[in-house]
């Protein structure tokens, strides 16, 4: 057995085992991005459990790239498990109430607290720390003021997503959401311990499921070559994205270079991305951080 072989087995013997304990057939769905891991997770869940009816939810936020959304859509037509829920969210106005994402969503979290609640323990550590990886940078203690004020939060994803797919998960008494998130992907999801995550100290209730937590890039790759998976276009030339998620989110390290990649091949994305972002985007540039100060590709393409 090569390590593929018994990495899949692996996987698929600890989706029936969890099946077997919590009914996932039953209670639970799968939050469906339309992006490769959650693709991936699609057809391992079929592997494990053939036949299975656990929906596939795609929350159309609308501040997803379009090809995605088509994609998601085209997979529906011959999968009615796979299921389409707008959030009805206005945008723009729900980032003006609740606030804008700005560097990462630990730095949005304390900046948050701080303009709600001026300096606590909290905020306090987080602006002192030593090590590099959580520490704020040097760059944005400024935000930390009273004359910096953009409101910023790290709600985003929980207004537009999370608290949907909660409200979905409860009228359809779906309570546990599978999902295909992996370690290796970094940032917070680093430091989840185990794939089972649940809303009581015994164990009985389970919330959330990670299956492909342990899972490394390699493997997936070779996951979809061995089983011929059409993904979404966007992970193909000439666009040959890594990642998909929400278009040009300020939590991107890489958001210069993904602006760039816009304004060549996808420029009405690029001008979405420019209008939903601009509050954060303008602050980016203003400070020289993660985006370019200098009048950019895209600049220059409009013209």
């Amino acid at each position: 057995m090569t390590d593929y072989e018994f990495i899949l087995a692996d996987r698929i013997s600890k989706i029936k085992s969890i099946n077997d304990r919590y009914d996932l057939n039953d209670k639970a769905y799968l939050s469906f991005s339309g992006g490769k891991d959650s693709t991936v997770l699609h057809y391992i869940i079929d592997k494990a459990l053939p036949g299975n009816s656990i929906p596939r939810v795609y929350f159309n936020t609308g501040i997803e790239y379009k090809a995605v959304l088509n994609y998601v859509k085209s997979l529906s037509e011959n999968d009615e498990r796979i299921i389409i829920v707008n959030s009805g969210v206005n945008i723009k106005s729900m980032l003006e109430e609740v606030g804008y994402p700005f560097k990462s969503k630990e730095h949005s979290l304390y900046l948050s607290v701080y303009q709600n609640s001026g300096i606590s323990k909290s905020v306090k550590k987080y602006l002192e720390r030593t090590d590099t990886r959580f520490q704020c940078p040097d760059k944005l203690k400024y935000q930390f003021t009273d004359d910096f004020k953009l409101k910023i939060s790290n709600k985003c994803c929980f207004k537009l997503k999370k608290e949907i797919g909660e409200k979905w998960s409860v009228e359809n008494n779906r309570n546990i959401t599978i999902t295909g998130m992996r370690k290796s992907e970094g940032g917070l999801r680093s430091g989840i311990k185990g794939c089972t995550i649940f809303a009581d100290d015994d164990c009985k209730v389970l919330k959330k499921f990670h299956p492909l937590l342990p899972i490394e890039n390699q493997w997936v790759e070779e996951f979809i070559k061995q089983n011929d998976i059409k993904l979404c276009e966007l992970y193909y030339p000439p666009y040959n994205f890594q990642r998909t998620g929400c278009v040009c989110c300020p939590y991107a390290i890489d958001l210069q270079e993904q602006l760039d990649k816009l304004a060549l091949l996808l420029p009405n994305e690029r001008k979405r991305a420019e209008m939903i972002w601009k509050p954060v985007y303008e602050e980016y540039r203003r400070i020289g951080y993660r985006l370019d100060a200098r009048p950019n590709l895209f600049d220059d393409l409009v013209k």
